[in-house]
């Protein structure tokens, strides 16, 4: 299922609304069929296609990045319309179409209508787990709908546990039957597990930890662990197979030409020199001002010891003394503090502190790049995971034209939502940590989490010390990626985290107490550098759900607005 080759990119680049081929003469063949699922492909955005952003480091309503203007929650007003709710049911279309049509087709074997119905149905499934995370409660469409089938296009919002219970079972249905292949750039069983467990885990977590008086329904455990078990039953699918075996270098999971050996990827997106591009390097590469990392996420990554911040017996300073020089530009040298971190932490950021003209930093200075470009950022903390010395001369740095492969599904984010339903279960055992994040801490040379971790004062989120433990772990493995951050705390009804005025730090950057070169206009609070200065981002309880799009009011009479939203 040719993402990695020119012929399936331009497929996948260039593929109409296949639906509309709905008569005896398209839906004859099971090569016919492969076309019309390769639209799905369009779903999965990775670093982007061309110019535009991608779902890694993009994504900067978090605790873990400040971007170089303020930003606000997505959606602050009343929306007229947004294209994640239309975009969803147009594909929702797409797979009951699929689904339709398949069960239909005589030139199909039993086995050949079990996998493409699966896919469609998984597919379908993602989608209703988009449109319930961010909307709650929504129109259920399980066929095909035509003009004038009122009921279907015109129905109110269905309980989102029922939504997502029908999602489950479409999930279920496509982990049983589509094919048990490895194709990490197409359709597998494997996939669909992957997916099951992130879909399972959220559904989980968030069923634990909602809020009625926020405007959600009551906690439920029974159905909390109904869905960990389920995410969990998904997990040990993927990991019980020794084809997948986490990737030597952790960095080498973003920043590879090729993924295609990579025995850690379930499915990537590849990206073709000259061909098809992405934006993501150049953003963090270029004199654009990067998003860079936050104080708060910075004080998350455990020390060598593997102890955190407050209780390390390494030297737990953020302040560089030491400094580097390039050309004739002297900058602060972020490279003894971070030689006692979490090495995740040095894959991470740059080894030095840039944020305005002055103190700009150029990476890979030392091989004389000639497409090589001053950068700043935000926070003075540069974004260095995505980059690499091998992208030839001017694909750094020209929008559009990077062709790093993305990760979509991987074995480390497996583990990690293996580790956690264990522990959100209660029957976290030492086995299930060595079995799961343990491996991505061997990976890295970081001393191994046990099941009774020591209390970090910094846990502000209620629970205990392991799932506090695991959360961490999960950040700093997944920092900047897929828009992880946003939706864990969501689904841990964490969303508080992200207010300025109760949590400065995630607004506070590098520290550069010891620079003695501070321009007047830079914007500096106790020594750290604060871009955002004044401006605050306030917490409100409404925007556990985004509000329903106006025109979507007003076409379908019987949707009714969520809490905090109305009019």
């Amino acid at each position: 299922m040719a993402l990695a080759t020119l012929s399936a990119c331009d497929d996948i680049l260039n593929k109409g609304p296949l639906d509309t081929f709905a008569d005896s003469n398209f839906w004859t063949s099971e090569g016919n069929v492969s076309s019309y699922a390769n639209t799905f492909f369009n779903q999965f955005t990775g670093y982007g296609n061309g110019s535009g952003s991608g779902d890694f480091y993009f994504p900067t309503l978090n605790d873990n990045q400040i971007s170089s203007g303020f930003r606000d929650w997505n959606y602050s007003n009343y929306l007229t319309t947004n294209s994640d709710w239309n975009n969803c049911y147009s594909e929702i279309r797409r797979s009951n179409v699929m689904i339709d049509k398949v069960a239909g087709m005589a030139s199909l074997t039993d086995d050949q209508k079990a996998h493409w119905t699966g896919v469609a149905r998984m597919m379908r499934a993602l989608q209703y787990y988009w449109l319930v995370r961010e909307f709650g409660d929504v129109p259920l469409v399980k066929t095909t709908a035509t003009t004038t089938d009122n009921e279907a296009l015109y129905g109110p919002r269905v309980d989102r546990d029922q939504v997502m219970d029908f999602a489950l079972e479409d999930i279920n249905y496509a982990a049983s039957n589509i094919y048990d292949v490895i194709n990490k750039t197409g359709w597998s069983r494997d996939l669909a597990n992957a997916i099951k467990a992130e879909i399972c885990l959220y559904e989980g977590t968030y069923s634990k930890y909602r809020v009625a008086a926020d405007g959600e329904k009551a906690p439920d455990a029974t159905r909390a662990n109904t869905y960990l078990g389920a995410a969990k039953t998904a997990c040990q699918a993927i990991m019980g197979k020794s084809n997948y075996i986490l990737n030597p270098s952790y960095q080498g999971n973003y920043n590879a030409l090729d993924l295609a050996k990579n025995t850690e990827m379930i499915l990537y997106k590849h990206y073709v020199q000259s061909v098809f591009g992405h934006s993501t390097v150049d953003y963090t590469t270029s004199s654009t001002q990067q998003s860079g990392m936050s104080k708060d996420a910075f004080d998350s990554y455990l020390f060598k010891d593997g102890l955190p911040k407050a209780s390390t017996t390494n030297d737990n300073t953020d302040a560089a003394t030491t400094t580097i020089t390039q050309g004739s530009t002297t900058l602060l040298d972020l490279t003894p503090i971070l030689a006692v971190r979490d090495p995740r932490l040095a894959a991470s950021i740059d080894p030095a502190v840039l944020y305005d003209q002055s103190h700009s930093y150029i990476r890979f200075f030392d091989k004389k790049r000639t497409d090589a470009v001053p950068m700043t950022s935000a926070t003075g903390y540069g974004v260095s995971k995505f980059d690499t010395n091998d992208l030839p001369v001017l694909f750094r740095v020209v929008g559009g034209s990077n062709f790093t492969d993305a990760p979509l599904y991987w074995l480390s984010v497996v583990y990690l939502e293996y580790a956690e339903a264990c522990a959100e279960l209660g029957a976290c055992t030492q086995a299930d940590l060595d079995a799961s994040v343990n491996k991505l801490r061997d990976r890295v040379g970081m001393p191994h989490m046990t099941t009774t971790p020591a209390a970090d004062p910094a846990n502000d989120m209620s629970v205990s010390n392991l799932i506090w433990e695991i959360r961490r772990e999960r950040r700093v493995e997944l920092m900047y990626d897929n828009n992880f951050r946003f939706w864990d705390l969501n689904r841990w009804h964490q969303l508080n985290k992200l207010d300025s005025s109760t949590n400065p730090d995630i607004f506070l950057g590098a520290n550069v107490s010891h620079d003695t070169n501070i321009a007047s206009t830079t914007k500096v609070t106790n020594g750290y550098l604060s871009p955002m200065g004044s401006s605050k981002r306030v917490y409100d309880k409404k925007y556990y759900f985004y509000p329903i799009p106006k025109s979507q009011m007003i076409l379908n009479t019987a949707l009714t607005q969520n809490p905090g939203w109305e009019q």
